[in-house]
């Protein structure tokens, strides 16, 4: 994996039910990914107030 990628996952489960947590190390910003067969989507990870996630970047 080249070190100038933007996101990076930090959390897979399942193999034909797929669930992963990316992170964007810009912004810290979770993403949340699931795919199904042939389907899939992401989309930001929301805390309970509706708010994004957001990781501490580690430079």
């Amino acid at each position: 994996m080249a070190k100038n990628e933007r996101f990076e996952k930090v959390y897979a489960q399942g193999t034909v039910n797929v669930m992963e947590i990316w992170v964007d190390k810009e912004t810290g910003v979770n993403y949340v990914f699931h795919a199904s067969g042939y389907s899939g989507g992401m989309t930001a990870l929301l805390d309970r107030d509706g708010k994004p996630v957001i990781s501490p970047i580690v430079n």
